[in-house]
Formats: C-alpha cells, structure tokens, sequence
C-alpha cells in the first residue's frame, strides 16, 4: 500500500484558544480542559515539501480535489484493513476461478448503475455498492432500504449506522462543504470536565462523504500522524430517487471511545451542520468563526451549545 502521511491544515486562532473558566453559568458545573495547540510539525513539512509534486500528481490520478482528500482517503483505507476479518488480497490464490454471476436486471432509467457509481471512485475506497447491489436495491421502497441496511449493520458491535432524510444530508453537506474542520465537546459521566475531539471531512467521490473524529489530546500530540477512533460514511446513490441517505461508521477499539460515545459525537455534528431550528444560526456562527480562525470563538459557548443536544 502506498502509504501517505499529509499536514492537515488548522485554523490559526486555535493555538489561542482556551478552556472556560469554571462559573455558576455553565450548566452541570462542567469545566472544559483547556488546551493549546502546540504541535509542531516541522519533519512533516520537510516530507510533505520533499514529495508534493509527487503526491499531487497521485491525488489527480485518483480524482481528488486536495492532499488533505488524499490523506483523508488512504487513512480510511488504513482503518479498513486494520479491522478484524478484514481480507488480504494477497493470501488469496489467483488460481481460484471467480464463480459465474447471474445477469443484473435492467437499471432504471436515470440512475447509476453500481459499476458506473465504482468507476467514478478512487481505487480501495468503498463506495454503497461496496454494501449493496444497487442494481436490485434500486426497485425497493425506501422503507426496505431502510430495514435491509440497519439489518446488515446490526451484527457489528463497533458500527454505526443511520438512514438521514435527503434534507437533511443536503444541509450536511453545504455546510460540510464550506466548514470542513470543526471541534466537539464530548461529556464525561462523572467527571466535571468535557473531552474535545476534533473532526475533519472529505470528499473522496461525487456521492461518498468520509468525516473522521480524533481526540484532541491526540492531535496536539502527534499532528497528521494521528490515528482517528471513528470514521463515518454517508453515501448518497439513493438521495434523488429514494430520498435517502445511507450513513455508515466504525469505531476503533483500543482509541478510547465506545460506541455510544461516538454516537453522540455524530448526534452532535448533526445537530451543528444539519440543524434548522432555532438554534441553528448560533451554532452556525461558531463553525464559521471557528474555520476562519475568528479569535473570539468562545469554548463555553460550544459546550453550551453542544449540550443541547441531549
């Protein structure tokens, strides 16, 4: 595999930011670690300078916009094969002859079919026909869609998985888009303080969107070199005709994160790029203060808003 380790690129006020200070006014008297960042990446640099034409010309090849994709995409990778039962092509015999496939049924006038929709993704990426024959899936009501993918799923106790409304996903999305980088507030049971994570997307395929989360603690430690504890999915192939969008995800066992915590981080990133109450301007102020290194983006104020959520 052609390993890649990229900077990812950070807002510049985030080296200011500091926790809040512990007051009546915040709720469940949660105190917010402070940190700074204070990594420096200067061996990274010399690498990512040393190779750029290179990875560039390797990031073009697999039809991505940005290094920060490339890396993005071959950390995904990474993780997949690192999985439990995760198949190595390698110990497989070439001499083993493929079985005979059954022709697929016609496709629909005006949607993809799964070998189109696998052409137009970068190599090793897994697109939903990765999950499911498009193909068949496509004459399905979006309620046994909805059974079948929750159902394949089910038997993974470190997935995660949701069905998002094609609204919803379309709101995600813009604001994924034009906010890429953001941090979330994770509460702990029994302690005052809130654990920070922080979150990266990209956008490896016309309709596959990958968000991964990291601790911070891990970030400042070890930069791009850090490995991420979760990684989402959300694959949007059925969003015009369905009026669906399948989300998948996969914890990292040994990150320090379980399922349930990941969970709420994904709530919680819906709930911020997603939103459409009331409370969304305010939530949409922080993201863009916080991607355009505003220094008075305030962690009490995501804490705040972060809790709620619940």
């Amino acid at each position: 595999m052609f390993a890649i380790q990229l900077r990812t690129s950070f807002p510049h006020h985030a080296s200011k930011l500091r926790g809040p200070p512990t007051g009546p006014s915040q709720r469940r008297g949660a105190r917010v670690v402070d940190f700074r960042f204070l990594v420096t990446h200067q061996l990274a640099d010399r690498v990512t300078e040393k190779y750029r034409d290179k990875l560039q010309r390797k990031a073009r090849q697999e039809g991505l916009a940005s290094l920060d994709e490339l890396k993005a995409v071959y950390r995904a990778r990474i993780l997949e094969e690192q999985k439990p039962g995760a198949r190595n092509p390698s110990s497989e015999s070439h001499l083993t002859a493929p079985l005979p496939r059954q022709p697929a049924p016609p496709t629909p006038a005006g949607s993809p079919s799964s070998s189109e929709t696998a052409q137009s993704a970068p190599p090793g990426l897994k697109t939903l026909s990765s999950y499911l024959d498009l193909d068949k899936t496509a004459v399905l009501p979006p309620k046994e869609i909805e059974y079948i993918w929750r159902l394949r799923h089910a038997s993974s106790p470190t997935s995660l998985c949701a069905v998002l409304p094609s609204t919803t996903f379309a709101r995600i999305h813009r604001a994924a888009r034009k906010y890429p980088q953001f941090i979330l507030p994770l509460p702990r049971e029994g302690s005052a303080g809130a654990e920070i994570h922080f979150m990266q997307w990209s956008f490896p395929a016309p309709d596959t969107v990958t968000v991964v989360f990291t601790h911070l603690a891990e970030y400042k430690l070890r930069g791009e070199f850090s490995q991420p504890h979760t990684i989402v999915t959300m694959h949007s192939e059925l969003m015009q005709e369905k009026g669906l969008v399948l989300m998948q995800g996969q914890v990292v066992e040994g990150r320090g994160i379980n399922v349930e915590e990941a969970r709420w981080l994904v709530l919680c990133l819906q709930k911020f790029y997603g939103g459409d109450g009331k409370d969304d301007s305010r939530r949409r102020r922080l993201l863009e203060m916080f991607n355009q290194g505003d220094g008075t983006f305030k962690l009490e104020e995501l804490v705040e808003e972060a809790e709620k959520v619940v």
